[in-house]
C-alpha cells in the first residue's frame, strides 16, 4: 500500500495525502488527524493515542500491543535504490521479528525516485505485513524523516540508512531508554572510543572536521551529528519538526540542536559502522551544505524564529536556565601576559594548519585545502584564545565572538589565498612550497589577528548594571 504526499510545505506535514482511505476503503486524500497530521494507511482516526507523555514517563508497551499499535516505526529514506532495498528490508524485518518483542513497523520512505524502487517497496509491504511504502514527490533525507515522523502512530521513531552500515545490534539499545522514559533522542555515534569504524580518510576527516564545528561554532553537544542511526520519541518529535526548516541532510544537526537547547536528554549509542563504497552521497557538496545549514539555524535561533521557551515549557523541561555570565580566570589584562599567550596557541595552530593542508591536499586542490584548514584551525584558535588569552569563561557572548572571530578568519583568509595566488602565477611550486608561503602569510596576518583580538572581539566592556564578572 502507497501513502502519497506531493505538496508538503518544508514546516510540516499538513497537506492531506492520497491512497486508499482506511476509514472507507476508497481512493482519495486519507484523512488528518488532529493538528493536520497525516494518518498512515491501517491507522484509524479513532485507533487509542497515547496520552501527552511527561519526561522520564515510560510507555505502556503492553497496552499498545493489546491494541495493535506498533511501538517502533523504523522509517528507511531512499532514492533509486531498486537494487538494494529488498536485502535491506529483509534484513531488518529478520532481526526485528528476531530481536524486538513488540510490535513494529518499517516505513520505506520513497524520494521521488526515479527508477524501480517506489515498485519494489510496493512489493515488500504486500509481502511483509509490517511494511508500510511511502511515496513523496519531492527529494530529501529531511523531507522523508519529518513527512513519515508526523504522520506515524508509533510512540517511538526511528531511521536508519538503506544500506546498513550500521551494525543492527545497536538497535535495541538505540530504543531501550526512549520506551523506559529516560531519554528523549537516540543517536549512533561513530566517533566514542568504544566505536568500531571502517572508512576512508576522506570521510573520516570530513566528519570529524564538520563535528568539531558543531562542537566549538554552535556549542553541541552530541558527538556524532550525521550518523543514519537515531531514534526520537513521537511525543517530542510532534514538537519540534514543524519548526525544522531543513529537507536534506542537515535535518539531522537542526533538530539535535533545537532539542539540545530546550534541555532535552540524548542517549549515545557507540557502533559497529562499515562505510558504503557504493554510497551516492556527495561528500564535498554535504559538507558546504551543512555550513550554510549551520549558519541558516544560528540566525534562526538568534532573531527569536524557534520558541525555545514556549518549546521547553510544552515538554515540561522548566524554564530556560539562566545564561552564563561573562567571567574572567584572573587578571588577563596584561600585554606581555596576552602576547605571550597568543604566541603559544598561534604556534600550535600554525603546526595543526601545516598538518590539515598536507593532509587536505591529498583529495583537494591547494585553494580548498588552505580555507578548510584555516577554518578548522581558526575556530579552535578563537575558541583557545577567549579562554587562555582573554579569560573569558562562559557563554556569554559565545556566539558574537566566533561570527567576529570568522570576521578575523577571512581577513587572514585573503591575505593567504593571495600569497597562495601569486606563487601560482609565477612558476608550478611544490607542495612544501606552498605551505612555506602560506606559513609566512599566517605570520604576516597574525599582528593584525591579535591587534583585533584585544581590542575588538576580547574588548573589556562596561557590565551591565547588577551584572558582575567571576574573579
Amino acid at each position: 500500500m502507497t501513502l502519497t504526499d506531493p505538496t508538503l510545505t518544508e514546516a510540516a506535514a499538513s497537506a492531506p495525502a492520497t491512497g486508499t482511505n482506511p476509514a472507507t476503503g476508497s481512493g482519495g486524500p486519507i484523512p488528518p488527524a488532529a493538528g493536520g497530521v497525516v494518518l498512515h494507511p491501517g491507522f484509524h482516526a479513532d485507533t487509542p493515542q497515547l496520552p501527552r507523555l511527561r519526561p522520564g514517563t515510560a510507555i505502556d508497551v503492553a497496552a499498545l500491543d493489546a491494541a495493535g499499535i506498533p511501538v517502533l516505526d523504523v522509517t528507511i529514506p531512499v532514492y533509486n535504490e531498486e537494487t538494494d532495498l529488498e536485502e535491506c528490508v529483509r534484513r531488518l524485518h529478520a532481526h526485528l521479528g528476531r530481536a524486538f518483542e513488540h510490535g513494529f513497523r518499517i516505513t520505506i520512505a520513497d524520494n521521488a525516485s526515479t527508477d524501480g524502487t517506489l515498485r519494489v517497496a510496493e512489493r515488500l509491504a504486500r509481502e511483509l505485513p509490517e511494511v508500510r511504502a511511502v511515496h513523496l514527490e519531492r527529494k530529501g533525507r529531511g523531507n522523508a524523516l519529518r513527512t513519515v515522523w508526523l504522520a506515524s502512530d508509533a510512540p517511538v521513531l526511528a531511521y536508519m540508512d538503506v544500506d546498513l552500515s550500521t551494525d543492527l545490534n545497536a538497535l535495541g539499545p538505540l530504543v531501550a531508554p526512549l520506551l523506559s522514559g529516560h531519554s528523549d533522542l537516540a543517536i549512533g555515534t561513530r566517533l566514542a572510543r568504544t566505536s568500531r569504524v571502517v572508512r576512508g580518510p576522506k570521510r573520516e576527516f570530513v566528519s570529524r572536521s564538520y563535528n568539531f564545528l558543531l562542537h566549538s561554532l554552535m556549542g553541541a553537544g552530541f558527538s556524532d551529528a550525521q550518523c543514519g542511526f537515531k531514534a526520537i520519541r513521537a511525543d517530542v518529535a510532534q514538537q519540534l519538526l514543524p519548526h525544522t526548516l531543513d529537507t536534506a541532510w542537515f535535518f539531522d544537526t537542526e533538530l539535535l540542536v533545537i532539542a539540545e537547547r530546550c534541555g532535552l536528554r540524548c542517549h549515545e549509542v557507540p557502533v559497529d559502522w562499515t562505510d558504503d563504497p557504493n554510497s551516492k552521497v556527495d561528500i564535498v557538496r554535504t559538507a558546504l551544505d551543512d555550513l550554510r545549514g549551520m549558519y541558516r539555524l544560528t540566525t534562526d535561533m538568534a532573531r527569536g524564529r524557534i520558541p525555545l521557551a514556549e518549546l521547553r515549557a510544552a515538554l515540561a523541561r522548566g524554564p530556560l536556565p539562566a545564561g552564563e555570565r561573562l567571567a574572567e580566570a584572573g587578571p588577563r589584562q596584561s600585554l606581555f601576559g596576552q602576547l605571550s599567550r597568543f604566541a603559544v596557541i598561534g604556534l600550535v595552530s600554525t603546526f595543526a594548519y601545516a598538518a590539515l593542508y598536507v593532509l587536505g591536499r591529498e583529495f583537494m586542490d591547494a585553494q580548498a585545502s588552505n580555507f578548510v584548514a584555516l577554518l578548522i584551525t581558526a575556530v579552535a584558535n578563537t575558541a583557545a584564545n577567549r579562554r587562555f588569552t582573554f579569560g573569558v569563561l562562559g557563554s556569554a557572548r559565545l556566539g558574537r565572538h566566533h561570527f567576529e572571530g570568522l570576521i578575523v578568519f577571512a581577513i587572514g583568509w585573503a591575505l593567504t589565498a593571495g600569497a597562495l595566488a601569486w606563487v601560482h602565477s609565477l612558476t608550478h611550486p611544490a607542495t612544501w612550497i606552498e605551505l612555506g608561503v602560506l606559513i609566512v602569510a599566517n605570520l604576516a596576518a597574525t599582528a593584525v589577528k591579535f591587534l583585533l583580538f584585544r581590542h575588538w572581539v576580547f574588548r573589556r566592556r562596561p557590565h551591565p548594571q547588577g551584572v558582575t564578572s567571576r574573579r
